[in-house]
């Protein structure tokens, strides 16, 4: 098997639906697989499984958390390259997967590929395309985004994988963090570009902010606890930062910080469980990486 492409999803029925039917257009079933992990859905996302038995399924009734779930659905991947997409999220570009590939054999020490996100919602993959000036790009850098991206299984198995510990937002820096670790890298190419159909003012005026406001600031301290060496000035800094920029001047914010503190301090010691610090050196090579946007 050369290619396996993953998806999590969680009660998004219809953007998995059309996720797929791009997907179906674009794969050699005979080199290429398809794992798709539902994740306690309960909107009948299951129905899909009748109308594309190309897929490998998993299911489950209750939700264990888009972190843990990756690390279930990563672990029976049988490709030699495993590429990561949201269920909202698709490949524009026709050749992706030999794409991946030639990356790969171009730079033999690269452990992941960060593609191109384009966001927003587009009535064409060519109107996507169109929505930015494109110059070719490839760089290093420190970390790359779940919704795109191709990861060499070898190097994925060489890590703890996707932590169970974090339950969605900020697992992508633990597997980064973790193949860097291994002296691996990662390289950010936008010949492979994906659209994540993100509606940024929809999930805006859903609350979704305030979601991600308290996973980031609870999954950015347990990140700290499990590979800093020394965490606790930058946790302290952590919570600085957004008590100052977010708690002070949002009363839902303010309500989520100290709900998240008092989450974090039950969950410690389940934390310091997977502790696993990583050297001075390589969190000094991090810090002169390039960033990706987001």
């Amino acid at each position: 098997m050369q290619i396996s492409i993953l998806i999590v999803s969680k009660n998004r029925k219809e953007e998995l639906e059309r996720t797929l039917l791009v997907l179906e257009k674009l794969i050699d079933f005979s080199s290429h697989e398809v794992l798709i992990f539902l994740d306690g859905c309960t909107d009948d996302s299951e129905e899909l499984s009748n109308q594309f038995s190309w897929v490998n399924w998993e299911f489950t009734t209750k939700s264990i958390g888009a972190s843990p779930a990756r690390n279930v659905l990563y672990s029976r991947a049988k490709g030699k390259y495993l590429i990561g997409l949201d269920d909202d999220a698709h490949p524009i570009n026709a050749d992706f997967i030999s794409q991946t590939i030639s990356i790969f054999q171009k730079h033999p020490n690269v452990g992941i590929i960060a593609f191109k996100e384009i966001k927003g919602i587009f009535n064409s993959d060519e109107e996507a395309l169109g929505s930015f000036d494109f110059k070719e790009e490839e760089y290093y850098c420190s970390d790359f985004i779940g919704c795109g991206f191709a990861i060499k299984k070898e190097v994925y198995d060489a890590t703890n994988g996707f932590p169970v510990w974090i339950d969605i937002y900020g697992e992508e820096s633990c597997v980064a963090i973790e193949v860097l670790s291994k002296g691996f890298d990662i390289i950010y190419s936008n010949k492979i570009m994906v659209n994540h159909r993100v509606d940024k003012e929809a999930r805006k005026l859903a609350g979704k902010n305030y979601f991600r406001f308290g996973k980031q600031l609870k999954n950015t301290t347990y990140y700290y606890l499990v590979y800093y060496p020394f965490p606790l000035i930058k946790i302290l800094k952590l919570y600085r930062h957004n008590f100052i920029k977010y708690a002070l001047t949002d009363v839902n914010c303010f309500k989520i910080f100290f709900k998240i503190i008092v989450e974090v301090c039950l969950n410690i010691p389940k934390v310091l469980k997977y502790r696993k610090p990583i050297k001075n050196s390589l969190l000094e090579k991090t810090k002169h990486l390039s960033a990706i946007e987001y």
